[in-house]
């Protein structure tokens, strides 16, 4: 099964996921009140146009944002078990933009991803500062980030605590789900992607060479802390928005690297498309079981997601335990 084949089916994937969602809820439709609803006048208009398909346009973008972001994250350190969420920057972004919810609930709704981008970016920034000075292994490395996280996580709490009146605008955010998403928060995640992702992939093949080790790539007239900078700075923009968008949803960053190395290798020209295209499978489909477990009840997305990352995560460190 060749590589494009694979891209092709995942895109198929994707497409009939979509499809899908349309039709799971607490209202149950079939296809022709679907079509309707999507092409003329029908009374469950709001339902499909105002609730689903917002929500799985979203959920896809919020993916590929993240799965996007966690290729970035990995391929900068190099560290197989590195993820924003893992490393501390989705949770630096859920600070910043927890505490614009509480302080200002009124502000206008721009401004939560460029609070979530600050929070990510200053998250991202005390990880390097801790991995500059104390060098440490690939396992070491997250272990700094999971402490990182688990620091900004108690901020959050701390803020709810001591601002109980606004505590449920901020859970509702929290929780790592799509619920209450409309098409305002759309053109937020996608046009980071339609800014970011030609970036991506013009880092492709400087990731590749950035593997090889910062002498090689020097050598080849490659300027490693460039190509870093540029990589983190995209890598935490994906990850703040997305965070932005729909709160925290867990391990998307790093399950989506790992299974797009499986299916397409190390070749970032193919990496990155694959994990993009993986995280947005992994929100979408995170979200019609969410949605279509015991409706009317609804699950976030992000304790789905959760129950299949932490597990692997538990792997994953006694894979690399010889790196510590």
């Amino acid at each position: 099964m060749t590589l494009n084949f694979r891209l092709t089916a995942m895109l198929i994937l994707l497409l009939l996921l979509g499809g899908v969602s349309l039709f799971i809820g607490a209202v149950d439709l079939d296809v022709t009140q679907v079509y309707q609803a999507l092409f003329s006048a029908s009374e469950f208009d709001f339902i499909i146009n105002q609730y689903r398909l917002p929500r799985l346009v979203l959920a896809v973008g919020v993916g590929a944002g993240l799965g996007l972001s966690g290729a970035l994250v990995q391929g900068i350190i190099r560290n197989p078990l590195a993820s924003p969420d893992l490393m501390g920057i989705s949770a630096g972004a859920g600070l910043a933009a927890t505490a614009l919810l509480v302080y200002l609930p009124d502000a206008p709704l721009y401004m939560l991803p460029v609070s979530a981008m600050l929070g990510g970016l200053a998250a991202a920034a005390m990880i390097m500062v801790l991995a500059y000075f104390s060098s440490p292994t690939p396992a070491r490395l997250a272990l700094i980030g999971i402490a990182i996280s688990a620091f900004l996580a108690s901020g959050i709490d701390f803020l709810m605590i001591v601002n109980p009146i606004e505590i449920n605008t901020a859970m509702v955010w929290l929780t790592g789900s799509l619920w209450g998403r409309n098409w305002d928060q759309v053109p937020f995640i996608w046009w980071t992607l339609v800014l970011l992702v030609p970036l991506a992939f013009w880092l492709a093949w400087r990731l590749d060479i950035m593997g090889l080790g910062e002498a090689v790539a020097g050598s080849l007239g490659i300027s490693p802390s460039k190509v870093q900078l540029m990589a983190l700075v995209c890598a935490v923009a994906l990850a703040s928005v997305s965070v932005s968008v729909c709160g925290t949803i867990s391990f998307v960053g790093l399950l989506a690297p790992h299974l797009a190395r499986m299916l397409f290798g190390h070749n970032h020209k193919l990496l990155l498309p694959g994990a993009a295209m993986i995280g947005a499978l992994l929100v979408l489909l995170s979200d019609i079981v969410a949605r279509g477990i015991q409706p009317p009840v609804e699950l976030p997305a992000g304790v789905l997601t959760s129950l299949i990352g932490a597990p692997y995560f538990i792997f994953l460190l006694q894979r690399y335990k010889g790196w510590s």
